[in-house]
């Protein structure tokens, strides 16, 4: 135990309780077998999707915290949520797996200090090559415009916000060809930030096997 830890001791970023940044009953959710999900309305060219949890209740505080309050400690929670979810998406596939992240914007990067869904997808291939799948991360994806904040959008906005976004690197395609390709996020609302990476890959002859995330949001009327 660190100095800090003795100072300051963690307490679950969910429900407060002392002892560990997510506490056994606040990450219970994140521990369950991931499952295939499709949001309502589910945008054309959306590649089969697997999430872990529902993003409501202890779930949503933990990414909450982990996104949003520099909690670094939720890292490998999360992470291991999300390497389930890739495993799952893989079907019994064999051979080296390629995780895509989709890219933070420059000013998420700066807000947070770090690129989140980087960060969670390289632990997340640690944890699978801990579970002899080998996982590698391809940061293939980077940002061809500016985007406006999609908060508020509707799922058609948010397509349209996001259309031609994203652009894959020059080198990524002789990277990416020979491996199982998933791209993650860490959470899902109407698919089209995994959409769109995924149409961005195609477009640079990339074939995209799935899509995974940690949590998905429950779409309501």
């Amino acid at each position: 135990m660190s100095l800090l830890d003795l100072l300051c001791p963690p307490r679950c970023a969910s429900c407060g309780e002392p002892g560990a940044s997510a506490c056994r009953r606040c990450r219970a959710p994140l521990e369950e077998r991931a499952r295939p999900h499709r949001p309502t309305p589910s945008p054309a060219g959306l590649p089969p999707l697997w999430v872990v949890a529902s993003y409501d209740g202890s779930v949503r505080q933990l990414l909450l915290g982990f996104k949003e309050r520099g909690l670094a400690g939720l890292a490998d929670t999360l992470a291991v949520a999300l390497a389930d979810a890739v495993r799952e998406s893989l079907s019994g596939r064999e051979g080296p797996v390629a995780l895509v992240p989709v890219p933070s914007s420059a000013a998420a990067v700066r807000q947070r200090g770090d690129d989140v869904v980087a960060l969670l997808a390289r632990r997340a291939a640690r944890a699978l090559r801990r579970g002899r799948t080998p996982a590698q991360v391809v940061p293939a994806l980077g940002h061809a415009r500016l985007v406006a904040d999609s908060a508020g959008l509707s799922a058609t906005q948010r397509a349209l916000n996001l259309r031609g976004a994203f652009v894959v690197r020059p080198w990524a395609a002789t990277v990416l060809r020979p491996l199982t390709v998933v791209v993650v996020d860490d959470l899902v609302t109407t698919g089209a930030t995994l959409c769109e990476a995924s149409r961005a890959l195609a477009a640079g002859q990339v074939h995209v096997t799935a899509a995974a995330a940690v949590a998905a949001t429950r779409r309501r009327g």
